[in-house]
């Protein structure tokens, strides 16, 4: 069986257990590419998995990552989307921090304007995002939206995909005025520090007592009371992920039912192929212009080489970067 370099772990646990080691290279399936990675990008559930604390989906590599870009090398005998020397770039459920790595071929997209370091830390925050903003929230031209965690990768994607859709109002919620600035630079019109203030009282106020009609979550417990109280009627709550808790000790229902809320959760690497591939579909046809035509902005934190993939975990636990964090195969270096 031919082999190839990863980023391996030596059991589950802290940073240290990270190294580049040899393994198994993987075999396209028939509807599957063999992408050669010149970069992967990391998301936080990856310190998870790194930990054995996250839900890893069957059809996953044991390898970690799941953001990728670099060049097509061998093709499965029923891909026909890609031929050998395309450059692409994908979400996947598993293998990226490698030098090569199979994905299915209609969940990859063509490298086009983009380059590989921006192109392979997209997807996991734009899809997510998507979702939120138009698979679950379905914002339509002059409504209001409040986004949580906004100067975070899914929160800066959201904001521009509301800017996008014609949102008359974007409310957004975060730390600091710094990061409150840089959500206003990307489309934010209403900056609420939740240090400071409340965000409820916020809405409510510039609202006059109307509420907004989407709200993209990340804290559910924490912020579920509240959220409540701050959606307009038919309102819709998409929830991404769980910061603030799951449990709710009190909690008053009465707004979902005489608001007609929609209150709906979602998750992205747990969903089936066809899902992603529609997800892919539409995320193709109607953001990915927008991106390549240089409207959005997204920034890179830092790209590491791949030696020091130890590095690039440490910064990911510290929390205190804006952008995504990069990583360099280079290996893969021609």
């Amino acid at each position: 069986m031919p082999s190839m370099k990863a980023v391996l772990l030596k059991q589950p646990g802290g940073i240290e257990q990270l190294y580049v080691g040899e393994t198994e290279k993987p075999v396209p399936s028939p509807s599957e590419i063999l992408v050669k990675i010149s970069y992967f990008a990391l998301n936080r559930m990856d310190s998870l998995q790194r930990k054995g604390v996250y839900p890893v989906p069957p059809q996953a590599s044991p390898i970690l990552g799941v953001e990728m870009a670099g060049v097509v090398v061998e093709t499965g005998s029923e891909a026909k989307r890609f031929k050998v020397g395309d450059k692409v770039f994908g979400l996947m459920y598993g293998g990226a921090y490698a030098q090569y790595a199979t994905i299915d071929e209609s969940s990859a997209l063509p490298l086009g304007s983009l380059s590989l370091d921006l192109a392979s830390s997209l997807l996991e925050c734009w899809y997510t995002a998507y979702q939120a903003v138009q698979y679950i929230g379905q914002l339509k031209p002059g409504e209001d939206i409040l986004v949580h965690a906004a100067a975070g990768g899914v929160g800066t994607a959201a904001i521009q995909l509301a800017k996008m859709y014609g949102a008359r109002r974007i409310f957004v919620t975060a730390s600091s005025p710094a990061k409150l600035e840089y959500c206003k630079k990307l489309g934010a019109t209403h900056l609420i520090n939740y240090r400071e203030q409340s965000f409820k009282d916020v809405v409510l106020r510039e609202t006059d007592g109307r509420g907004v009609d989407v709200i993209c979550d990340f804290l559910l417990a924490s912020y579920f009371s509240d959220n409540l109280d701050s959606l307009a009627r038919d309102g819709r709550l998409s929830l991404q992920a769980t910061m603030g808790g799951t449990v709710v000790e009190k909690l008053n229902l009465a707004p979902i039912l005489f608001k007609r809320l929609r209150v709906e959760g979602t998750t992205l690497r747990s969903r089936s192929l066809p899902y992603q591939r529609e997800l892919r579909r539409a995320f193709e046809a109607e953001v990915l212009p927008h991106i390549e035509s240089g409207e959005v902005e997204w920034h890179i934190a830092k790209v590491f080489d791949w030696e020091d993939i130890q590095g690039a975990h440490r910064l990911l636990e510290d929390a205190s970067f804006t952008g995504k964090i990069v990583v360099r195969v280079t290996d893969n270096d021609d």
